[in-house]
């Protein structure tokens, strides 16, 4: 039979299903597969809030959304081209984000009468029996009968069996979108190789899916997507938490600091301590403690004893960190707090992204408490911002907080590999002995950047003891004075106000140096801001972008930048925080944009919103 072939520049796949379906393990296997090919990719992973809601319902429903294209692309997409939905609940959850005229892959068993009630269609009405879908190009595939009919002579249960449909979906996608198979059969035999009849079965089905599309008439055109192009290096497709882990353990091994996690399992920040915990090899320590408070203290702990302390948490477990964050402000030792955000308050949106803790970050202890703030723009830039939170935290005797969320934490991209070499150094100096003139150790006695020494225990003649009570400067013995006590307050503020000689200037991503609109983002709204004012700028429009990674203090320069342009507008995932904080700084009128549903700020609501201001 014949076939075509079509070019194709730029494609958005949404695969949706329920949780037990496997969408996850499919969408990055295709993710996996297209960084391969050196192709430009973006990811929004969707996960439910349920361990497992029941099956077949709009509460389970699973999504993993890529883009991927021949271009250089910042964001998953506004609308999917593609929706492989592999049951009733899937269809109804994510159709309002399918283009008019996009491709639906239907697997049609998930539409019996079941299926259509748990995902709560009218009685009697089924979606692929009625013209409701009659805008979108339909392609029905019975997927559970055919997995079940390629594994006829195996003996296994029909559960299992049917647990491989995903490979199904995922082999007919490789052969619609011109794909080699190798990279996920190598992945299959690596991850089952104990349990050979579940090895065999995913591989079988994954070629009955694409000689599926290869062989039935009902597809008649292939597409293809070119290689993007991309700055030459070795790549891989990393997730924001990988990259944070990676990152991690570069400082260590560049800074001669041993690394100790002291965390505790919360979503979405748990991957990194799982990661962490493979490194053992880099002298890498990892504690899952009983409870948030142990884990901070043990990092502290860690800190204190010369290593290089880190806690992981989101923000429900950064809250009972409160206390020990303080702790570590006042003992004034290098510590690394970092927060995966996601939607609250209190237990709130497990599953779900939100910027909704800098707020918390910036004021969020008892006293006044002040720390540096580090955020991360993307999943690979998180590799980059925590090396940096490591040097300032380190070399400025001070703990700091690294700002990352769900979407950056769980979203890939392509990443390329650095050299050892080309990163900056992480120069620590412990205090080896007493300086001329000191009897014994001044333990709060500061240099030129009101930075404290560092005296690792057990060193000879610096013993110190120091805990959470007010220091007297320079000693630091216990203080109840009142004007010590405003005097080490504003000491302590100082150091970090001063970090911003110690940081970069502030550059604008894109756009004109003096205009009418500055789009002002920090943190996982960068793809959409820089999307959308690339667009405008294309049109000829008077707009320009400049994204946050040092959140306190600010870029020295930073004022002198929003003061060259008419509007500043700042998007934000959450309910107006940065903006607060840069009016408080900076007295300007800035004007925000504000999302609070879970989910990224797409280009297309940006450029609308620019639209009022230009």
């Amino acid at each position: 039979m014949t076939r075509n072939q079509e070019i194709l520049n730029d494609v958005v796949i949404k695969f949706a299903g329920d949780s037990g379906d496997g969408m996850q393990l499919t969408g990055s296997q295709f993710t996996n597969n297209t960084a391969l090919m050196g192709i430009d990719l973006a990811t929004f992973p969707d996960f439910p809030a349920e361990i497992r809601a029941p099956q077949g319902t709009l509460a389970g429903v699973s999504g993993y959304q890529l883009r991927f294209s021949s271009d250089s692309v910042f964001t998953p997409g506004d609308a999917c081209d593609v929706l492989v939905a592999m049951n009733a609940a899937a269809l109804k959850a994510n159709l309002t984000a399918l283009k008019k005229g996009g491709k639906i892959i239907v697997n049609t068993d998930g539409f019996d009468a079941k299926n259509l009630r748990l995902a709560n269609y009218p009685e009697g009405e089924n979606p692929l029996e009625n013209d409701s879908l009659s805008n979108y190009e339909v392609f029905k595939m019975d997927v559970t009968k055919m997995t079940r009919e390629a594994l006829s002579d195996m003996t296994m249960g029909m559960k299992e069996k049917d647990r491989a449909k995903n490979m199904f979906v995922l082999g007919f996608l490789y052969w619609m979108y011109s794909r080699e198979m190798e990279n996920t059969i190598n992945f299959i035999k690596e991850k089952f190789s104990k349990k050979p009849d579940i090895m065999e079965s995913n591989i079988r089905v994954l070629k009955a899916g694409y000689n599926y599309g290869d062989t039935t008439e009902t597809f008649t055109t292939t597409y293809k997507v070119e290689k993007a192009k991309m700055e030459p290096g070795m790549y891989r497709s990393i997730m924001g938490n990988q990259a944070v882990s990676m990152g991690l353990i570069a400082a260590s091994q560049k800074s001669g600091l041993q690394l100790f996690l002291g965390s505790y399992p919360i979503t979405p920040a748990s991957d990194i301590l799982h990661d962490l915990s493979k490194y053992k090899s880099f002298a890498v320590k990892t504690f899952q403690a009983e409870d948030e408070i142990a884990a901070i203290t043990s990092a502290i702990g860690a800190a204190y004893g010369g290593s290089l302390g880190v806690t992981t948490s989101s923000g429900p477990g950064i809250a009972l960190k409160g206390e020990a964050m303080g702790l570590a402000v006042m003992l004034e030792i290098p510590l690394l707090i970092i927060n995966i955000q996601r939607g609250g308050p209190s237990t709130g949106l497990p599953t779900k992204t939100e910027q909704s803790d800098l707020m918390q970050a910036y004021y969020g202890r008892n006293g006044e408490c002040p720390m540096p703030i580090i955020s991360a723009s993307t999943p690979a830039d998180c590799f980059d911002a925590v090396y940096e939170a490591v040097r300032i935290a380190v070399q400025h005797m001070t703990p700091v907080i690294f700002l990352s969320d769900g979407y950056i934490a769980n979203g890939a991209e392509p990443w390329r590999y650095p050299q050892s070499a080309d990163l900056p150094e992480i120069k620590v100096s412990f205090k080896q002995g007493l300086d001329e003139g000191e009897e014994k150790l001044l333990a709060y006695k500061r240099d030129e950047k009101l930075v404290r020494p560092w005296a690792i225990p057990g060193t000879p003649g610096l013993e110190h003891r120091i805990g959470g009570l007010e220091k007297q400067d320079i000693t630091g013995n216990i203080s109840y004075d009142a004007e010590n006590h405003q005097h080490m307050v504003k000491t302590r503020q100082a150091k970090v106000d001063m970090i911003a000689d110690y940081i970069p200037l502030q550059k604008l991503d894109s756009g004109p140096a003096t205009g009418k609109v500055l789009v002002l983002g920090w943190g996982s709204t960068y793809g959409a801001i820089k999307s959308a004012c690339a667009e405008l700028q294309a049109q000829g429009k008077s707009v320009a972008h400049a994204h946050l990674r040092y959140v306190r203090p600010f870029p020295k320069n930073l004022g002198d930048i929003i003061k060259n342009y008419d509007t500043v507008l700042i998007p934000e995932l959450n309910n107006g925080q940065l903006i607060r904080i840069i009016r408080d700084v900076y007295f300007i009128d800035a004007k925000g944009y504000n999302k609070i549903k879970g989910v990224p700020i797409t280009k297309g609501e940006l450029i609308e919103e620019l639209g009022k201001y230009l």
